[in-house]
C-alpha cells in the first residue's frame, strides 16, 4: 500500500488505540490488558459506545464539505452501529464476585482488542511503524 492516507473507517480504531496507548503510558506498570480494560467507562469509550462519537464525527465532515462516497457513508453507519451493539456497558455489571468479566464485559475488551490490531495492521502495512504503540501484533 503507497498511501499514508488513513482510511476513514479507521478514524474510530485511530481514536481508541491513541487514547489505550496513552493510558498505557501515563500508568507503566499497566499491561495492554490493563489498558484497555481502564479505556472501557472512560469518557471517550462512552461517546463511542453511545453513538456520539460517529454522529459528531460526521457533522464535522459535513460542516467541512468533505465528500464521501456512498458506500464509505454505508460503512461508517454500519460500523456507528457494530460500536453500540459491541461496546454497549453495564459498569455495575463489569465483574462477577469472582473478578471475572461478564459474557458483555468480555465482548466489549474482545472488540476493543479486534480493532487495536486491526489499526497495528494498517500501520504495519503502510510501513509507519512509528504509530505502534502497544505491539498487539507482535
Amino acid at each position: 500500500m503507497k498511501s499514508h492516507d488513513k482510511p476513514y473507517i479507521l478514524h474510530v480504531a485511530e481514536k481508541i488505540y491513541l487514547e489505550i496507548a496513552k493510558i498505557k503510558k501515563e500508568n507503566k506498570n499497566f499491561s495492554t490488558i490493563d489498558s484497555v480494560n481502564s479505556f472501557i467507562g472512560s469518557e471517550i469509550y462512552k461517546e463511542i459506545s453511545s453513538g456520539r462519537f460517529h454522529d459528531n464525527w460526521f457533522n464535522e465532515l459535513i460542516e467541512k464539505k468533505k465528500i464521501i462516497p456512498k458506500e464509505t457513508l454505508r460503512l461508517l453507519k454500519i460500523q456507528k452501529e457494530m460500536m453500540i451493539k459491541q461496546l454497549i456497558e453495564y459498569p455495575e455489571l463489569y465483574y462477577t464476585k469472582s473478578q471475572s468479566p461478564l459474557e458483555i464485559s468480555k465482548r466489549a475488551f474482545d472488540h476493543l482488542w479486534r480493532v487495536c490490531e486491526s489499526y497495528e495492521l494498517w500501520c504495519k502495512e503502510t510501513k509507519q511503524k512509528n504509530l505502534i504503540l502497544l505491539d498487539i501484533t507482535d
